[in-house]
């Protein structure tokens, strides 16, 4: 898998970040690829991970339903662990992925040491959940 922080820094997503910030993100994330056809999260479980997509596609799917479909530079997982929520969805790979793995631990962490993070994924909490 090619080096993290230079696929961040090539997501648009990410141009606010300084190369400290996305360095950081990096660093608190594992790289994982991910085979098509893969659950990375069940809805109505335990908010004990989360990924950000560097390359590929999943389908975010409630009740088996697809309610939307992701791709580099989002994230999955986070929104339950910043609300201390179950998870409201079920996210399955579409395409294979590389994405960086984040435990519950490690996206806290990451919300402390960096504020435009910590935005960023409160702004998308309060767009995906009810």
């Amino acid at each position: 898998m090619p080096d993290a922080t230079g696929r961040l820094q090539q997501i648009s997503r990410f141009d606010d970040l300084t190369d400290a910030e996305i360095a950081l993100i990096a660093r608190a994330g594992t790289a994982v690829n991910v085979p098509a056809d893969w659950s990375l999260i069940w809805e109505k479980t335990p908010a004990d991970k989360a990924y950000l997509i560097l390359d590929g596609e999943v389908s975010v799917r409630r009740e088996g339903v697809e309610i939307a479909r992701l791709g580099p530079g989002d994230t999955v997982g986070e929104s339950a662990i910043v609300a201390h929520r179950l998870r409201s969805a079920s996210v399955v790979s579409l395409t294979p992925l590389q994405v960086l793995h984040f435990t519950a631990e490690s996206v806290n962490d990451l919300l402390k040491a960096s504020p435009r993070f910590r935005e960023a994924l409160e702004q998308t909490t309060r767009e995906r959940l009810p």
